[in-house]
């Protein structure tokens, strides 16, 4: 197999040598911090997924959130290693005796990346205004706003603003979001929620400036600005990206050492996981993650060797989708049927190789405390109760059954393989004639928020770690009354009341083990409705090389490169 170096690898002493010589900054290559931390060096991450842009509030891939998690920060932020909630721009925060109202302190001297959306190309402070802006810009559903739903129902005041936008009519402020006296940010919640602080580390939370959305216009997905520890260096959508490190980055270690470590972070965009792997063997790459179906054999070389194998229980799911609204997929009936002709075990042990976990109840992933797992209704393989469903549905056999497309990505690990072994399943168990369609991710994305898709496949990776994340994916409030609106949330488009009860309810509960026991109940309404099958959870699973430090692993695949670096010595 070949590697395509001109294109996709810029060699990295080149890189090196552009960051050291860059407006006079000395390269950080030479120091080493006070526990033998070294600076400098160059991180390079392909990710082989579409990259639609890089605008917090319309960040959904999980390619594209890896990448801005680097640029971007919030009030909070989450652990690299428990994902507990830390702090970020704000210091500290206050809650009254209610547990609505929620008072931030700023971090004094957070800057701006500098860059020339500014008017002298110096970044400025960070002001209790600029997160207000933010916020408020959240609550206002558009091209640069898909995420509203993280604080619809939730601040007082997001869900009348996000409602008069959605009916063409003048969005009022947001009356829960408020900058104090003393320069704090204030936000009320319509009722205490025990996620509130996980939602504020969501992507959707992060801070920019409003001079970057002025200044870039139809751009701004291609000119991050943010305060994180990277800020953009250049960009060649398609091909490469470089960030370099914020010289005037606020946060240090836990010794007191200026964080980041690291130069410079570079990524390439290379589609192909086997190329990717081989980049990564030859030392092109610092690290790897979702290792193709046919690398396996190399994973376990690389647990035997110097290479550094880390792995953890993934909070994601992945799932396929019915569009109810088309034939044959109207009667619950033969949605049932499908799900029970999926062997899931099969797919977990023979195609994936036991890198993932069989989805034993529903969406949500096993590992959350209180959570009522047991209350879900099991999915359980069962041919001859597939097909007396498929016949109760008036289709003995498959007979008068139409072919059935089933719609899959191209870029993710074993889809297409998977999709191969499931329609293998429907034809020999329910007799179904299946034809696969296989998309590039950015058109099967556009089809399936489109509602113009039969049956598909999707998967969600956790924005925080909660069963409402999950579950949100279902909530009638985050899908658009008008279908000829893309639903980029809930994009099965499914409306049912008595999961919506639940849901908002939850929402609204503080005491956490009511609330599991509601959304459990929500849950368990899903299922019964058979929106979605289930397949399974993947797990977590990195390569890093030798000399990589510091870099841990969460069930998010949040990467921290602000405390990595490279000890170049053990290589």
């Amino acid at each position: 197999m070949g590697m395509i170096v001109n294109r996709f690898w810029i060699p990295l002493a080149t890189i090196v040598f552009m960051l050291a010589c860059t407006d006079g900054q000395e390269s950080a290559r030479a120091r080493v911090g006070k526990t033998g931390r070294r600076y400098g060096g160059v991180f390079n991450i392909n990710e082989s997924a579409e990259l639609p842009g890089l605008f917090p509030q319309t960040l959904t891939k999980l390619a594209a959130h890896r990448i801005a998690s680097q640029i971007y920060e919030g009030l909070v932020r989450f652990d690299g290693v428990d994902l507990s909630i830390k702090p970020a721009l704000a210091t500290s925060w206050e809650v009254d005796p209610t547990g609505t109202i929620y008072t931030f302190k700023l971090r004094k001297g957070v800057r701006f990346h500098d860059d020339p959306c500014f008017p002298d190309g110096e970044g400025r402070e960070v002001t209790a205004e600029d997160v207000v802006l933010c916020f408020t810009a959240l609550c206002t559903p558009g091209e640069n706003s898909t995420l509203s739903w993280l604080f619809q129902d939730l601040v007082v005041g997001a869900s009348s603003r996000i409602n008069a936008v959605d009916a063409g009519q003048d969005p009022p402020p947001v009356k829960g979001l408020q900058v104090t006296d003393d320069g704090d940010v204030r936000i009320t919640l319509t009722a205490p929620s025990a996620s509130f602080l996980q939602v504020l580390a969501h992507q959707g939370c992060w801070v920019y400036p409003h001079e970057m959305v002025s200044h870039y216009g139809a751009d701004v997905d291609w000119n991050p600005v943010g305060t994180g520890p990277f800020k953009r260096r250049s960009i060649k959508p398609g091909t490469s990206l470089i960030l370099e490190r914020h010289q005037q980055y606020w946060d240090v270690d836990e010794h007191g050492d200026q964080l980041p470590f690291l130069d410079a972070v570079r990524y390439t965009f290379e589609k192909d996981k086997g190329r990717e792997l081989e980049g990564f063997e030859q030392g092109r790459i610092t690290m790897i993650s979702e290792v193709p179906l046919e690398g396996t054999d190399a994973l376990a070389d690389f647990e035997k060797g110097e290479h550094i194998v880390q792995t953890a229980a993934g909070m994601s799911v992945q799932f396929y989708g019915f569009a109810r609204h088309m034939v044959p997929f109207a009667d619950v009936r033969v949605r049932r049927a499908f799900a029970m002709a999926i062997d899931r075990k099969m797919l977990v042990d023979s195609v994936l190789h036991g890198l993932a976990m069989v989805a034993e109840h529903g969406v949500v992933p096993p590992g959350f405390e209180e959570y009522p797992y047991d209350s879900i209704p099991s999915i359980s393989y069962d041919p001859e109760q597939a097909r007396s469903l498929l016949a109760e549905a008036g289709f003995p056999d498959g007979d008068g059954l139409p072919t059935v497309f089933l719609q899959v990505n191209n870029d993710g690990f074993g889809y297409v393989r998977v999709a191969g072994e499931v329609q293998t399943m429907l034809e020999k168990v329910l007799g179904v004639r299946a034809v696969i369609t296989v998309l590039p991710a950015d058109q099967h994305y556009d089809k399936v928020e489109r509602a113009r898709s039969q049956f598909w496949r999707e998967g969600w990776v956790a924005d925080h770690p909660s069963p409402e994340n999950f579950l949100a994916l279902f909530y009638g409030r985050n899908a658009p009354a008008d279908t000829t609106i893309p639903s980029y949330l809930n994009s099965t488009r499914y409306r049912n009341e008595a999961f919506d009860a639940y849901f908002s309810k939850a929402q609204s509960t503080a005491d956490a083990q009511e609330r599991m026991q509601l959304l459990a109940r929500a849950e368990r309404q899903l299922m019964e409705d058979m929106v979605v099958v289930p397949l399974y959870h993947e797990r977590m699973i990195r390569v890093l090389q030798p000399w990589v430090r510091d870099l841990p692993i969460n069930g998010m695949d949040f990467i921290q490169l602000r405390t990595a670096w490279l000890d170049r010595a053990t290589n």
